[in-house]
C-alpha cells in the first residue's frame, strides 16, 4: 500500500468514487506501485495498467467497498478503498500520483476512511503495509494503527498434490455457514462477505476432514484469505491450488511451520509486509493467511 503525496492540503478536496474514476484512478495505482516497489528493489505488484483499472473498477461499483478520490483543480491525483463486506473492515488500496507526494493528501484519504469506520460503528480496521515503505508504517502508525506481526508475500509453482485424510473443493453456497464457523474460530469474526464473493466468483475452497469443513479459502491469491483449524487444512488447500493469484499468497512469517513448508514446496518471498489494525483485535487460534486487505 502506498502513502502520501503532494501540494498543499488546503487544496485537495476529498470525495466518494465514482465507477467513471476508475481509469485515472488505476492508472496512478499502477504508476504510484511501480515507482515505489522499484524504487526499493522489489517487483511492482500489478504488471499492467489495465489490471489496476480492472481492479479499481470492480471496488468503486461492489456494494460492499467505501472507495474515494483525491482531486485538486479538479484533477484526480489519489485514491482509497474501504472493505466493508464483513464485520471488520480493510483499507486499501491507497494511492497518490507520484509527482505530489509527501504533503499529506495520503493522510487525507486514510482520515476519510476512518471517519466512515466511526460512523459505521465497527470494531475494528485492518491494513497490510508494505514493510519497506517507512513513511506510510509512520502515517498509519500515527493515525492510531497499531503493528501486528509481519507477513511474507509467496509465489511459486502450482504445486496440485493431496495430503491423506483430506479432501479438497470448490466450495458452493451451502457451504458458507460452515466456513464462517471456521473463520469465527480462528479470528473471533467472520469474513461472510468476501467468502460468499469467492464462492459467486468460482475461486472459494473448502477441506474437509472426516466428513467435516475445517478450512476455507476466498481465494489463494493477493485479494483472497483463507482460515483452518490447523496448518494441515492450509497446507492442503494450498497443494491443491492451481496457482496463486497476483502477486501471491500471504503467509504469516512467524508461523514457521507453514512458512517453512511453502518454502521447500518451492514458494517464494516476493516482498515482506506487515499487519497492522486499529480497534478490537483477537489473537488468532489456528492457521490463516490474510488478504492484502487484512
Amino acid at each position: 500500500m502506498s502513502a502520501e503525496p503532494g501540494q498543499s492540503v488546503e487544496e485537495v478536496t476529498i470525495r466518494r468514487a465514482r465507477l467513471e474514476d476508475a481509469q485515472s484512478c488505476g492508472r496512478i495505482c499502477y504508476e504510484a506501485f511501480l515507482k515505489i516497489n522499484t524504487d526499493h528493489g522489489f517487483p511492482p505488484e500489478l504488471p499492467e495498467a489495465e489490471v489496476a483499472v480492472g481492479l479499481l473498477s470492480t471496488m468503486f461499483s461492489h456494494a460492499g467497498f467505501w472507495c474515494v478520490v483525491a482531486e485538486q483543480n479538479g484533477r484526480i491525483i489519489g485514491s482509497n478503498c474501504l472493505d466493508e463486506r464483513s464485520p471488520v473492515f480493510g483499507v486499501g488500496p491507497i494511492t497518490i500520483e507520484p509527482g505530489v507526494q509527501n504533503h499529506g493528501v495520503g493522510r487525507r484519504l486514510m482520515e476519510a476512511v476512518l471517519d466512515r469506520s466511526r460512523e459505521r460503528k465497527v470494531p475494528s480496521v485492518r491494513l497490510l503495509q508494505s514493510a519497506f515503505h517507512n513513511r506510510s508504517l509512520s502515517l498509519y502508525t500515527r493515525l492510531g494503527f497499531d503493528t501486528r506481526e509481519p507477513m511474507s508475500v509467496m509465489q511459486g509453482p502450482r504445486l496440485r498434490s493431496s495430503f491423506d485424510g483430506c479432501s479438497v473443493r470448490a466450495a458452493a453456497l451451502r457451504d458458507l455457514n460452515a466456513g464462517n464457523r471456521v473463520c469465527e474460530r480462528v479470528h473471533g469474526h467472520n469474513r461472510s462477505g468476501e467468502l460468499s464473493d469467492g464462492i459467486a466468483n468460482g475461486t472459494a475452497l473448502v477441506v474437509e476432514r472426516q466428513g467435516r469443513i475445517t478450512g476455507y479459502a476466498s481465494a489463494l491469491a493477493y485479494f483472497g484469505h483463507a482460515v483452518g483449524e490447523s496448518n494441515l487444512d492450509l497446507q492442503a488447500l494450498i497443494a491443491a491450488s492451481d496457482g496463486f493469484g497476483g502477486p501471491g499468497i500471504i503467509v504469516p512469517t512467524r508461523n514457521s511451520e507453514l512458512f517453512r513448508w511453502c518454502l521447500e514446496q518451492g514458494l517464494r518471498v516476493v516482498q515482506p509486509m506487515t499487519l497492522m489494525t486499529m480497534g478490537l483485535y483477537n489473537e488468532p487460534v489456528g492457521a490463516y493467511l490474510p488478504s492484502v486487505l487484512y
